[in-house]
């Protein structure tokens, strides 16, 4: 049997795998272990699966991730969160779904700081559907603002799966931050525009608020400083050229443990559990990385992405074309995979297609999250979905569909300008980073 040929069965093995519900690591280890060993044999596959846990463990870069993690558990246990959600309501006041741009707007805020989607949909779920409900919001546009607000964490800085690409694809995880700052600020706008739409459309699913004096608003907007202050600090002194990004994690790390303890705003009994709920996710996320750098090193051997280029240079597809097919593709798979399984799976195959068309690496990385987001709140998988129906339980999941259904035109709008403008994602890296 050639090496494609075993490449091409260990692809279907491992989607099998995932479709019967075995862990994406535990899968991507199994698949990637056994094909290796079917074409190099048991002892350099078991010298590859033993080496590589360690030497992906030790890697400087990655320490970015528990770092940004405990950053984004911390100001959520500290309650900046609530502060977040109650300034974005009073910049909006006035509005009718003043609440539900709110949420976009804290989403985007809070996002900034945790670096993950599932984080910021559990977090604004528990804060802004139930003053959504109690301002006599349509559960629709409540949840369906939560699910979007949500994508914007894996797009604005810190990103945690930008660190994932990164470290697959390696690319400079600075360059792919400053990438994401200006499409994840778009996105914001653009949901920002479908609220304003659907209240339009349908005013009976928002009502206008209460309206707050300026007093009222600029000291609900002056309260979330400290958002501001991490923001600033972490983000803004790497953009300056301060801190690489670890040291950026690290400040941001360090900075919001010391504004919630001298605030009193977090027990050291909290800050523990923050600790361990920390360690806990990225253990996870390493254990799914290992798996996958195992799973690539066999697809390395197997020589598919080689053979997927010449393939594709045959057709004589033009750029364009094996852009589109490439977002159809992920699209599809978004509907079946988790976002962070179905990057580590593909990207080994498909990053050399994006190199032979001469696409820019960042862009592709950005244009590659943003496609993510969208397997994160469309049916039938969606784990913001989910997320936000277990906060809700007593919302049918099939009106949290609904809800989300206006925003997926969102993103498919920002997809287009992507493809047709791509120095929207390029600009500021080149700028920041020449």
């Amino acid at each position: 049997m050639s090496p494609q040929l075993i490449g091409l069965v260990g692809m279907a093995g491992l989607l099998l795998l995932i479709f019967i519900r075995v862990p994406v690591a535990v899968a991507l280890s199994i698949v990637g272990m056994l094909g290796y060993a079917s074409i190099e044999g048991w002892r350099k596959a078991l010298l590859i699966v033993g080496s590589t846990p360690f030497d992906l463990a030790s890697g400087y870069a990655l320490s970015v991730v528990p770092l940004f993690i405990l950053m984004g558990q911390v100001t959520s246990e500290a309650g900046m969160s609530a502060k977040l959600f109650k300034g974005a309501k009073a910049l909006f006041n006035g509005f009718r779904g003043a609440e539900a741009m709110a949420t976009i707007g804290a989403c985007a805020g809070f996002g900034a700081i945790s670096g993950s989607s599932l984080a910021t949909a559990a977090t604004m779920s528990r804060i802004a559907i139930p003053e959504m409900r109690k301002a006599g919001y349509d559960d629709r546009l409540s949840t369906g603002v939560v699910a979007a607000g949500g994508t914007l964490g894996i797009l604005l800085p810190p990103s945690i799966i930008f660190v994932v690409y990164a470290i697959i694809a390696r690319q400079s995880i600075a360059k792919l931050f400053a990438a994401g700052l200006v499409p994840g600020l778009v996105l914001t706008i653009l949901y920002l525009g479908v609220v304003v739409i659907l209240v339009k459309l349908r005013p009976d699913w928002a009502r206008a608020g209460a309206s707050l004096t300026w007093r009222e608003r600029v000291r609900d907007v002056a309260e979330t400083w400290e958002i501001a202050l991490l923001f600033g600090l972490s983000i803004g002194g790497m953009y300056a050229g301060w801190f690489s990004p670890t040291e950026a994690a690290a400040v941001g790390a360090f900075s919001a443990s010391l504004l919630a303890l001298v605030r009193k705003r977090i027990t050291l009994s909290a800050f523990w559990d923050c600790a361990v709920r920390s360690a806990r996710t990225t253990a996870m996320l390493f254990f799914i990385m290992i798996g996958a750098f195992i799973f690539s090193y066999f697809i390395v051997q197997t020589r598919l992405p080689t053979s997927l280029v010449t393939y594709v240079r045959q057709l004589g597809l033009s750029p364009t074309a094996v852009m589109a097919t490439l977002v159809g593709i992920y699209i599809v798979l978004g509907c079946f995979l988790d976002g962070i399984g179905m990057m580590l799976v593909t990207v080994p195959i498909f990053f050399p297609l994006i190199v032979e068309n001469g696409f820019d690496p960042i862009w592709f990385g950005v244009l590659l999250v943003v496609v993510v987001e969208i397997g994160l709140i469309h049916p039938p998988v969606g784990m913001n979905l989910f997320v936000i129906r277990a906060q809700v339980p007593d919302v049918a999941i099939r009106a949290i569909y609904l809800g989300i259904l206006p925003f997926l035109l969102a993103q498919a709008a920002l997809i287009v300008l992507l493809l047709a403008w791509p120095q929207m994602a390029t600009w500021l890296p080149e700028l920041l980073y020449p």
